[in-house]
């Protein structure tokens, strides 16, 4: 899937590529005012430069005569101000529509990625998807910045100094246009080169800074294990990478900035050498060569930017190709009122005929009928990769089943709005992640109404929290840590329990809240979630025995399919595979 991910990002590209470029740029709602006056600004800019080497021209004409005008020096230092003025207007203007269109689109981008499924990540790397909203969208900022209206003032520059030139004199401009064919049959191949390599680029950033996100996410892990020469040399391989291919890319620019240098040099030799034997003829001005020469410089010096335009192109185009798996997934349904609000009372929860699978493989679940009594306990129990988390993804719409319906009441769940439908649900897991901040914020995580102070306090009592949170120096302003890890276990499944407190679920998920916890924060975590528990329709994934003796339904799932249901006395006489976890779970126990 990764290797396919990249390879969406790098093929020909032809002018449906440029035109979705275009639509990319133009759909974002970029300050389109803003873009035409800095056009037009850059217009008049370029169109400055074309008339002061004629003035200068004429300038000498005057001198040779002894016939030097005031007005005409005041003209000419009139006109240098005004394209400074214009360009430098020009480019600040340009500059901010450029960032404020790469601002639009990276609010696109990531409101877009928030609302995608989960499946979507099962898919894609996360470093790669933060490689494409911040890298490449950067990529974009800079040709509408530093290459876009440049290279249109410049091609006008070009146009307009070459009509200039036929009207100096035509035969020095026929010396001028024969260099054009060798510089695009130079200029179009290295394009094409350059994007490929670019591209190529692209993918082994996106792996270094995955390899960086999960070393660096993971250290303690990687130092508990011994593994830093083994991390250590799987980033020095990606870096290699990385330099072997920027020494490509330095390659064709040594090879290709000396050689345009050297086709401009010729052409200027020749320009020069052909225009002073017309001057000494007569046929031609000392002004009108001197402006000939300037001209050129006009011509010369955007040219030159021409090449760099074509390659950025090239790169945006890629990074268009690589933006589109994220701007084209389909989202989940989020808006307002695309679904029914979830009903105030509780209802039961129903799985009918349900099958799942995270590919075209086996199915992990099979024809799953299971009913989850409003207001009860329901522990699922089975070996690993039974598919008991998977019951939890379905339930929180991370996934759609393959077949199969999952009801709410008397209403599949597809029909009521996603935001709602999740608010109504508790999640408490064995990892209880928490994000980086402080423990209030943790505690009010995913609230978006206003939480009283006395909520939060409430909250944490209630989950057997607010004594040690009150302990702590700076209370709940403590800082947690990335991943909570200034924390114990236990206090951050508190956390967690308050977390889920506070959202009054109706549907409560416990992976198993107490499996790896030592037994006094076992204990003070169980009172607290026995206080979660009340009225809240409870599925529990249980790996203890303490954990479901007096569930009031066990779910048996083995291999993806449910071979047993009932209370823990019936199980126990009538299931074998139950009767004998049950019997290692005792041993351990006494163990």
């Amino acid at each position: 899937m990764e290797a396919e991910f990249e390879k969406e990002s790098i093929g020909r590209v032809n002018r449906s590529t440029i035109r979705h470029v275009y639509n990319l740029i133009m759909s974002i709602g970029m300050p389109k005012k803003m873009l035409g006056v800095a056009a037009l600004l850059s217009i008049i800019s370029s169109l400055t430069g074309l008339v002061w080497p004629v003035m200068t021209g004429n300038f000498i004409d005057q001198f040779t005569t002894g016939g030097i005008h005031g007005g005409l020096i005041a003209l000419l230092v009139g006109v240098f101000i005004l394209e400074a003025l214009t360009s430098g207007i020009s480019y600040y203007m340009l500059a901010y529509a450029g960032n404020q269109t790469v601002t639009l689109l990276r609010k696109q981008l990531w409101g877009k990625t928030l609302s995608l499924p989960v499946h979507f990540f099962d898919r894609y790397r996360s470093a790669d998807v933060m490689s494409r909203i911040s890298r490449d969208t950067d990529e974009i900022r800079t040709l509408i910045t530093e290459h876009l209206i440049t290279f249109f003032s410049n091609l006008l520059t070009v146009i307009g100094a070459l009509a200039i030139l036929f009207w100096l004199d035509w035969r020095l401009t026929l010396v001028v246009l024969l260099a054009a064919p060798l510089g695009a049959a130079i200029i179009m191949p290295i394009g094409n080169k350059m994007y490929k390599i670019s591209m190529m680029m692209y993918e082994q950033l996106a792996q270094f800074a995955s390899v960086l996100t999960q070393v660096i996410g993971e250290i303690r892990l990687v130092k508990s294990s011994n593994a830093e020469k083994r991390e250590e040399k799987n980033g020095f391989e990606k870096v290699d990478n990385l330099f072997e291919l920027s020494m490509k890319e330095s390659k064709i620019y040594a090879f290709l900035t000396p050689l345009m240098s050297l086709i401009m040099i010729v052409l200027l030799t020749a320009v020069v050498a052909y225009g002073g034997m017309r001057v000494s003829s007569g046929d031609l001005s000392t002004g009108v060569l001197v402006s000939f020469v300037l001209l050129l410089f006009q011509i010369i010096l955007p040219i030159n930017t021409f090449a760099t335009f074509y390659s950025n192109l090239k790169k945006v185009s890629g990074a268009a190709d690589r933006l589109k798996p994220i701007l084209e997934a389909e989202a989940e349904d989020e808006q307002e009122g695309r679904g029914l609000p979830m009903p105030d009372k509780r209802l039961d929860l129903a799985f009918h005929d349900v099958e799942f699978a995270y590919s075209h493989k086996e199915p992990i679940l099979k024809k799953i009928n299971l009913s989850l009594r409003a207001g009860q306990v329901t522990a699922l129990v089975g070996p690993s990769g039974s598919g008991k988390t998977t019951v939890f993804s379905l339930i929180e719409r991370f996934y759609l089943p393959a077949r199969g319906l999952i009801t709410y009441g008397e209403r599949p769940i597809d029909d009521f709005d996603i935001t709602s439908f999740r608010s109504k649900i508790g999640y408490v897991s064995q990892e209880s992640p928490l994000v980086h901040g402080t423990i209030r914020e943790n505690i009010v995580y995913g609230r978006t109404d206003e939480v009283t102070e006395e909520e939060i306090i409430e909250a944490s009592k209630q989950a057997y929290a607010h004594h040690f949170i009150a302990s702590l120096p700076n209370g709940y302003d403590t800082e947690v840590g990335e991943r909570g890890i200034r924390l114990s276990g236990g206090q951050k499944q508190r956390i967690a329990i308050a977390r889920a407190l506070l959202r009054k679920p109706d549907i409560l998920l416990l992976d198993e809240a107490t499996a790896s916890l030592d037994s006094d924060s076992e204990y003070e975590v169980q009172k607290a979630l026995e206080y979660l528990m009340k009225d809240c329709t409870t599925v529990v994934i249980a790996h203890r025995l303490s954990t479901i003796t007096n569930a009031d339904q066990i779910v048996v799932l083995e291999y993806g399919e449910i071979t047993g249901a009932g209370r823990h006395e019936e199980l126990l006489a009538t299931h074998p595979s139950y009767g004998e976890w049950t019997k290692k779970q005792f041993r351990q126990n006494r163990g």
